[in-house]
């Protein structure tokens, strides 16, 4: 009984995630969320928020200090969003920039003051091995937007 209940368990993880075969899976890997083109997510993304979402693109930048953050861009210049993820959870790494990548998350809306857009403005530079003066940024956005990972493929 116990083996029938292992099988069944693992079809049905190998349903719901895109084969190896496919891409180095991270994490959960990806669902059956629902899948929202970035242009859609980023033109309206009061109706995504605290949603579960998959979307894909190339990746354009990861983070260079512990690849906890990866950033996909779509078609569009303003397609873009960030899947972050708990440091150690998942390590994206440095070099699947240009890569393609569908990644599954629950969709966030951060809302920060302008002290902590500049703290996290400065943040980033740091992990870049830059030098910024936070309180010389002038205009820094306060809320955010990006997905809390909870799985990935990369092609």
């Amino acid at each position: 009984m116990r083996l029938v209940a292992l099988a069944a368990s693992i079809a049905i993880a190998a349903s719901l995630t895109v084969s190896a075969d496919e891409g180095k899976t991270y994490g959960k890997g990806v669902g059956k969320a629902e899948e929202v083109k970035l242009a859609n997510l980023m033109e309206h993304p009061e109706k995504y928020v605290g949603k579960t979402v998959r979307v894909e693109g190339t990746i354009v930048d990861v983070c260079p200090m512990k690849g906890c953050w990866m950033d996909l861009a779509g078609d569009g210049k303003s397609d873009k969003i960030r899947i972050k993820v708990d440091d150690g959870v998942m390590v994206f790494p440095v070099e699947a920039k240009g890569s393609h990548a569908v990644a599954e998350g629950v969709f966030t809306k951060i809302e920060m003051t302008k002290e902590e857009a500049r703290a996290l403005a400065k943040h980033y530079a740091e992990e870049r091995g830059a030098a910024l003066d936070a309180n010389k940024v002038a205009d820094v956005p306060t809320v955010i937007y990006q997905i809390k990972g909870t799985g990935a493929v990369i092609k």
